[in-house]
């Protein structure tokens, strides 16, 4: 009876460990994923334009920036009529500066000078790894730095998923930022973990998994996750924000932009695209899109 106890104590002891190293394993494995995530390549059906400001009829000049750590940036600087006010476009996850080129139109009829930027380890920008919007918004205050340097004072934000988030973050730390408009934001880093983890790999959305997900994924990105989106939007008051996101969103739930649109303080607007896919609201409605995108710049960032 001994030995039997001693044998079973064994593989209980045994499978334990085993779940143990599968759940770190599993764990190290999607922080790597955070920390290096998939490019995309530039295709119409997404971005519409993949070339340059030229292609919609926009001066531009290629521009290098550098972020507060050093990390060096790629853009374009497309020059406006105003000489008050301009917009930073923030593009998402894997994507490039081409994906704010189809509202870059709106913005530009409206006179606005902009600044599109590789965000780090995307596009033509330094290589490194991607931090889901902690060291990004690094990035944003040096393009909105690069347009107070032009002259302009008052800067709104264009973001586009992750772009959106880290504009969020951005916007709360940046007091030069007086109007921003988030395009499939999430709320925090916890709450897309748990949501990626279920959907791509069918992973329990388990509170405590995705808390050792995102502790690793700090450690090996030498950053912080705690201060999130949902936490800072209400701080951005008074100053105005805009909430879109899209119902048929399969890669950010509109729960998300439910959740953020409500944690708002006024003045807030909100966008909701019956149908509407990931960062697709310009294809969705290409002419409410300009009217609406054009408008919120054009009332927001003039007498403020």
């Amino acid at each position: 009876m001994f030995i039997m106890l001693k044998t079973i104590s064994r593989w209980l002891l045994a499978l334990f460990v085993l779940v143990v190293a599968v759940v770190l394993a599993g764990a190290w494995y999607f922080s790597g994923e955070l920390l290096n995530p998939k490019r995309y390549p530039c295709n119409i059906e997404h971005y519409v334009f993949c070339e340059t400001p030229a292609q919609i009829g926009l001066d531009y000049q290629d521009i290098e920036l550098e972020a507060s750590d050093n990390v060096r940036l790629s853009g374009w600087f497309i020059p406006g009529t105003r000489e008050d006010a301009g917009i930073v476009l923030i593009h998402g996850r894997g994507a490039t500066r081409h994906e704010g080129l189809r509202d870059a139109i709106a913005l530009g009829k409206q006179g606005f000078p902009m600044v599109m930027i590789d965000l780090r380890n995307s596009g033509k920008s330094q290589p490194g790894f991607n931090s889901m919007g902690f060291h990004e918004t690094k990035d944003v205050h040096a393009a909105v730095a690069f347009l107070r340097n032009q002259g302009i004072e008052k800067v709104g934000v264009v973001g586009y998923s992750m772009g959106a988030s880290t504009s969020i973050l951005a916007m709360a730390e940046n007091p030069a930022i007086r109007a921003g408009w988030f395009d499939s934001g999430f709320t925090s880093i916890d709450d897309i973990i748990q949501e990626r983890g279920r959907e791509d790999y069918g992973i329990p959305a388990v509170a405590q998994f995705s808390r050792l997900v995102r502790w690793l994924y700090e450690i090996r990105g030498d950053l912080d996750t705690e201060k999130t989106p949902i936490d800072v939007i209400a701080s951005i008051a008074p100053r105005p924000v805009m909430i879109v996101h899209g119902t048929a969103d399969r890669v950010v739930s509109v729960v998300h932009g439910r959740a953020l649109y409500q944690t708002a303080e006024e003045p807030k607007s909100y966008w909701e695209i019956p149908e509407g896919r990931h960062t697709r609201s310009y294809q969705a409605d290409k002419k409410k899109s300009a009217q609406l995108i054009g408008g919120f710049f054009r009332d927001n960032l003039s007498g403020i």
